[in-house]
Parts: structure tokens; sequence; C-alpha cells
């Protein structure tokens, strides 16, 4: 499992399990993150704090996921981004698609 979960509020809060997030992992967290929004989960909170690595792969399942997501009515917000990740999500431009907050309760409050 690349994903540990828990519900606080009526948001869903995916812990990512990982300290490099890449071609390799990518898939599985895909998969993981689809699974928990097909089951009805609308508000998906994706907690990176753990992660010191992130490539395009797991980027591009992360977007995936998002376009599920918003296909059935939901939202998918990011967390715990390290400066680095944070510049990476910048540069290709998924700051404007993704709402990121500094921690969960930002992102619980929509800060």
């Amino acid at each position: 499992m690349i994903l540990q979960t828990h519900l606080l509020n009526n948001a869903l809060i995916a812990d990512i399990q990982l300290k490099e997030a890449n071609l390799a992992n990518a898939e599985q967290f895909k998969s993981e993150l689809m699974s928990l929004i097909n089951k009805g989960n609308k508000y998906v909170i994706v907690n990176f704090e753990q992660v010191i690595y992130v490539d395009s792969s797991f980027l591009g399942a992360l977007v995936s996921a998002l376009k599920l997501a918003m296909n059935n009515g939901g939202d998918i917000a990011v967390v715990g981004l390290n400066n680095d990740i944070r510049s990476l999500f910048q540069l290709v431009r998924l700051d404007k698609v993704f709402r990121i907050y500094t921690n969960t309760q930002e992102a619980l409050t929509g800060a």
C-alpha cells in the first residue's frame, strides 16, 4: 500500500508512504487513489509530507486521478510539499490545476 488513509470531517486524507514517488510506483499510486475516488470519496487530500522526490510519471498519475474525481463531482487537494516539489508543481503549472496547501488543516478549511 502506497496510501495510508483516514477520514477527517468530510475529507479523506491520503498520506503517501514513500520517500521517492516515481515511475516504479506511479501505477500502483494511481490505482489506489482512483479506487478511493470510485468508492465515493468526494474530497481527497493527498499528503506529500514524507515524499522527498517526485517524477513526471507520478504527477501524471495524480492528474489522472484528479480528472476522475472531477468527473465524479469531487476534487483533490495536495498538502505537505517540500520546496523542491512545490517548485516542480509550479514549473509544470500544476499549481494552477491543484489546490495546494501547507498542511491538512488548511486544506480542510480552504484557507
